[in-house]
């Protein structure tokens, strides 16, 4: 089969990769039929060392399942299903309390000799317990819309709990990347009414503002944050929902806040020290946040998605085949695409 591998920073090649088999009796094999290219796929493709072999990538996908093991019970040929983007039993006792993310018997696709998400097919451990049947539908939208419920969409949605977004809490989201337009749409359907979206490419911003962002906020560092105050009578945001992953934008989470108020952080950091010290303890600011147990929102997502109360999918504002996946990473890198959808 044809799948995506990278081989170091900038070099993302689709070469032809064994045909995945089931190993275990929980096992399913699994036909993609969309997924995507995800922003922390980028984190790689800008720094990763080079090497002579090269590693399997994506962890966003829909699928049909093409073959089940002897065990899995839930699922048979022919449904249309999607993967959160790590597997997981969904009976461990970390599974039990929601946090699926830290699963005694799960991991990461790509990783561990397990498949990734560009490519053709999946070999996918764990199914009963990652997989979550859906609806078969050919809509192109919809099925754009199911598949954000793989990352992106949960991923927002975490932000929002975390922080304990509400019909009383004023919100200001950083980043007008897929993940932060993602949490504006989670804010929104969490009930808030003031949503600060802080970002500077327009078409990104005009789409935070049809998930519901009341103002937009195109400065940076501390001219950002002074703008943020100005609209909030100089106090700040009861939350901050942190989507990027850079100290700075850490830092201009930290000074958007309000006394008292929570910054939730799911933008993966891409620093190990931040400003952690006496002005956020003076202040009683909560940090929180962390990376998204997708498996344990879905079912809450699900039927919103279904009926179309809330569309995610437009976040792809670029579709392409398997073949031109390198070509989407250089568009993504070079903010010509917001997010890129494959189609195989």
């Amino acid at each position: 089969m044809r799948a995506t591998v990278i081989y170091g920073a900038g070099d993302v090649r689709v070469e032809t990769v064994p045909d995945p088999k089931l190993s275990a009796p929980t096992d399913a094999l699994l036909r993609v039929v969309r997924s995507c290219i995800c922003g922390s796929d980028l984190w790689p493709y800008g720094s990763m060392p080079a090497r002579d072999r090269g590693v399997r990538i994506g962890h966003e996908f829909l699928g049909v399942i093409e073959a089940v093991g002897a065990d899995v019970t839930t699922l048979k040929t022919g449904d249309l299903v999607v993967a959160p983007f790590v597997y997981s039993d969904n009976t461990c006792q970390f599974c039990r309390e929601g946090l699926h993310t830290s699963c005694l018997h799960g991991g990461f696709w790509g990783a561990k000799g397990v498949d990734a998400g560009q490519g053709e097919a999946v070999r996918v451990p764990q199914a009963d317990g990652t997989l979550v049947k859906l609806p078969h539908t050919e809509d192109d939208d919809l099925l754009a819309s199911l598949l954000t419920l793989s990352d992106v969409f949960p991923t927002g949605h975490h932000a929002a709990v975390k922080a304990g977004v509400n019909e009383r809490t004023t919100v200001t989201v950083i980043g007008d990347g897929a993940v932060g337009l993602s949490a504006v749409l989670a804010a929104k359907r969490l009930g808030a009414e003031r949503i600060i979206l802080m970002g500077r490419h327009q078409a990104r911003t005009d789409l935070g503002r049809e998930f519901g962002a009341t103002d937009v906020v195109a400065e940076r560092g501390d001219e950002g944050i002074e703008k943020v105050r100005d609209l909030t009578n100089g106090e700040g945001t009861h939350t901050v929902l942190e989507c990027v992953g850079t100290k700075p934008a850490f830092e201009m989470g930290v000074g958007a806040v309000r006394p008292g108020g929570t910054v939730s952080r799911v933008g993966v950091p891409q620093y190990d020290e931040g400003p952690i010290g006496p002005s956020l303890f003076r202040r009683n600011i909560t940090v929180t946040g962390g990376v998204a147990p997708a498996r344990h929102y879905i079912p809450e997502l699900l039927d919103d998605v279904v009926e179309g109360r809330y569309q995610p999918g437009k976040v792809f504002d670029r579709t392409i085949g398997l073949e031109e996946v390198p070509d989407g990473y250089r568009a993504m890198a070079d903010r010509e695409a917001l997010k890129v959808l494959v189609k195989p």
